[in-house]
């Protein structure tokens, strides 16, 4: 199992780029869904997957809950990486819209999240997903709520 590292004292953004050196997955769902985050930078999150026969829906379409969860992670990254150090969040809402259908061949998408409003107690960003040739796939809106880190102590 992978051990929930330390960031204590890193911004967002800080936090995010050590997981990048030191070579550890954002988030586990990545290895579940097959995703990996490539670029990282204030305000904006880059994830690469590469959907395949394992992610179809029964009617032999590339799941919407796969988009959907390409789409929560790259805008809920592009906001980490906007905070400040001892803050983060969670999703309050995300809108997605299906615009065609995903490929399954393990050919290469990239979902890009970008912050729209960061504030005190909640932040919006935007999604895209586009395949290898440039399409958009989908698209998404979220809001977060704002949190405290909890201190060690307080845990």
């Amino acid at each position: 199992m992978n051990e929930r590292p330390n960031f204590a004292g890193l911004s967002g953004l800080e936090a995010i780029r050590a997981m990048m050196d030191g070579g550890r997955d954002i988030a586990s769902i990545g290895r579940t869904l097959d995703f990996t985050l490539v670029e990282a930078d204030f305000g904006k999150a880059v994830f690469e997957a590469r959907p395949s026969e394992r992610h179809l829906n029964p009617n032999g379409i590339v799941h919407g809950g796969y988009a959907a969860t390409l789409l929560d992670s790259c805008t809920g990254m592009a906001i980490q990486s906007a905070l400040p150090a001892g803050r983060t969040f969670t999703t309050l809402e995300l809108k997605v819209n299906y615009i065609r259908v995903m490929a399954h061949d393990g050919s290469p998408v990239r979902a890009t999240g970008q912050t729209i409003h960061v504030g005190r107690t909640t932040a919006t960003a935007e999604g895209r997903i586009t395949d290898s040739q440039g399409r958009l796939l989908a698209h998404a809106t979220t809001t977060c709520l704002m949190l405290e880190i909890p201190s060690p102590r307080d845990r």
